[in-house]
């Protein structure tokens, strides 16, 4: 199934001091699951400097993590503009046209691109290591000097337009986009990272305001700057300085409207006919927390009771063969988000019976203990995965940038994979009781049937 309300990645702005150069965070001897050094500093304006020595040789990944995504996108009518910067950014400079750029990457033997999320923008590189000096010109270059003109602007914005159009042509996209914002009525979670579709339309005649939107996020102490692979910290440090250290902080400050309680089961519904029906069961999660372990146990249920191996999973796909595909999980986000789960039927007729059954299996987690010895090969599971995934300087810089945006703290990521293997029993039970509350579910389906009839079905009162 092609998970269109779940995806992995969420940023809390971690404001560093500007009256220090000293060394912050230093984890020289790695303890927890990360199992290599993180050298963590500060420059004067506030820029985070990260570095990761790891034995690659020759290879080395660069990456910018702008703590500023679409949960920014405050003022009505502004919604998309974190990910057009995803766009404008390989727009070019005075020093750097947007083809000088692409020419003086293949020249080093680097890739560069980005991507956009709700609480952040992500920008990397991989190449030679020994043209390290070169890639922090480049992108010092385009984050103080990025130069664009109303024609190019527009020129963007068009393109943004029609990715719009193209990625929710699928009713999988519509119906994730249409589901938060059901879910949320007051956070800005409520919008997708590329924005309303309104808005989209409109952005052509925003250029004066995406100056704005540069100017208030695009700024040091907004930013860290990570590199991992054939380096060391000093080599790093002194190319900051050198490159990133005249970059003035700014003043903004972004006041993200809280969400209130909810306090009524609701429903986001996409006609689509000769379509695999949809149900996603979408219940209120917690913020992500290195204090607090309900999204670790959350995410400890997903893949234990609603992995191929569960038996929900034998029962509504392989032996009931109702359910063609079944998932469940949360997305680590600033804020809380949503914890779902979600099912591709095949007949729609089914979908009352397959909510029965995940309704009582939820009900079940709050009032039974869990079988240790599953629990501990889940837990196990986990850690396992993520150590093996670090392979290679990019996936490690890609890995350790989520901790970065969620907490300002690449080192984070030991307290956070400490906090699956402290899961018990009782916490799955505490947490699924905590959670799993009909007054914050919102249930999002997709049939050829009118909205009214799959409420009435489901019964659900709209």
């Amino acid at each position: 199934m092609k998970n269109t309300l779940l995806a992995v990645c969420s940023a809390m702005l971690f404001i560093v001091s500007c009256n220090s150069n000293k060394e912050i965070a230093e984890n020289n001897e790695p303890e927890g699951i990360f199992p290599y050094p993180i050298h963590q500093d500060t420059l004067e304006n506030g820029l985070n400097v990260v570095t990761v020595p790891y034995e690659s040789p020759g290879l080395a990944s660069f990456y910018l993590v702008v703590r500023a995504g679409s949960r920014d996108e405050v003022e009505e009518g502004k919604t998309g503009f974190a990910h057009f910067f995803e766009h404008m950014m390989f727009r070019g400079t005075d020093k750097y046209s947007k083809e000088e750029y692409s020419e003086a990457l293949k020249a080093i033997g680097a890739a560069a691109n980005a991507n956009t999320w709700w609480d952040r923008t992500l920008y990397h590189m991989t190449g030679n290591a020994d043209m390290l000096d070169k890639m922090f010109e480049l992108e010092a270059d385009r984050f103080m000097n990025l130069k664009y003109s109303k024609e190019d602007f527009k020129v963007e914005a068009g393109a943004v337009k029609g990715e719009y159009t193209k990625n929710y042509s699928s009713p999988y996209s519509k119906l994730y986009e249409k589901t938060y914002n059901t879910a949320f009525t007051e956070h800005t979670y409520s919008h997708t990272t590329i924005g309303f579709w309104e808005d989209v339309v409109d952005m052509p005649n925003q250029y004066d305001y995406s100056l704005e939107f540069f100017d208030r996020f695009y700024r040091p102490e907004y930013t860290t700057l990570m590199v991992v692979g054939d380096v060391n910290k000093e080599e790093v440090m002194a190319l900051a300085k050198k490159y990133f250290g005249v970059w003035k902080r700014g003043s903004f400050k972004q006041e993200i409207p809280q969400e209130p309680e909810q306090q009524e089961t609701r429903h986001a519904h996409i006609k689509e006919a000769n379509f695999p029906p949809v149900l996603g069961i979408n219940y209120k999660g917690p913020a992500f927390s290195v204090e607090n372990n309900d999204m670790a146990v959350l995410d400890v249920i997903g893949n234990m009771a609603f992995a191929e191996k569960s038996d929900i999973y034998k029962k509504l796909v392989i032996e009931d063969q109702k359910v063609r595909s079944l998932s469940a999980g949360g997305l680590n986000m600033v804020d809380p988000g949503l914890w779902s789960v979600n099912a591709v039927l095949v007949d729609k007729g089914d979908m009352s019976y397959v909510k029965s059954e995940i309704d009582a299996l939820l009900e079940k987690l709050k009032t039974e203990p869990v079988d240790s010895v599953l629990l501990m090969e889940t837990k196990s599971n986990i850690k396992y995965s993520y150590a093996m995934s670090l392979d290679n300087p990019s996936s490690i810089a890609n890995s350790l940038s989520g901790y970065i945006w969620l907490t300002g703290d690449p080192a984070a990521v030991n307290k956070a994979y400490q906090q699956y293997e402290d899961v018990t029993a009782e916490d799955i039970m505490r947490v699924a009781k905590k959670y799993f509350v009909d007054k914050h579910l919102t249930i999002g389906t997709i049939t050829g049937d009118e909205q009214l009839q799959v409420a009435e079905m489901l019964n659900i009162n709209l």
